[in-house]
């Protein structure tokens, strides 16, 4: 990758797209979508499996286990799959944020707080780099997320045709 650092680039490191993005990938919640199928899978599992903790409870308060185990299951489920949808949510919004700095030609950056806005615009070969890392890299991650917001719409929808035809 070249270094942004041989351009006359005023960004300060932090604000840096390239930057930004290998932190968003080494960091711990963020870094969930670029490791292998079964274990992105197995940290959606534990997300949902952990929100239990709180669904089951007020699912529990509406619908008794013993008397409707069925609907208790459901709806528990449902409000654990609300907590994890609202985790893919934030993975998205977060990659989102960044595919976006990369993509864009002009940098909006500050230099020492949020009322000293600034801009930069990248050299086209900067731009190039930006944009490759788009397509190949974070591109395949966006198809994970939908892939993922399928799946819970599948989800959704059994569970809604189970709760009706019970």
């Amino acid at each position: 990758m070249m270094d942004i650092s041989s351009f006359k680039c005023p960004v300060p490191p932090e604000q840096r797209p390239l930057n930004e993005y290998q932190a968003l990938k080494e960091s711990w919640f963020f870094g969930w979508v670029t490791l292998t199928k079964w274990q992105y899978i197995s940290k959606l599992i534990w997300v949902w499996a952990g929100a239990w903790i709180v669904a089951g409870p007020v699912a529990a308060a509406s619908f008794a286990p013993m008397k409707y185990p069925g609907y208790f299951l459901l709806s528990s489920g449902a409000g654990a799959g609300l907590i994890m949808s609202l985790a893919v949510l934030r993975l998205y919004l977060g990659w989102y944020y960044v595919r976006d700095r990369l993509y864009k030609q002009i940098v909006v950056y500050e230099e020492s707080g949020w009322y000293d806005g600034q801009t930069w615009t990248k050299p086209p070969e900067i731009i190039a780099q930006d944009r490759l890392i788009v397509a190949h890299q974070i591109k395949p991650i966006f198809q994970r997320l939908h892939r993922t917001w399928a799946m819970l719409g599948i989800f959704i929808l059994a569970g809604s045709l189970t709760w009706y035809l019970l």
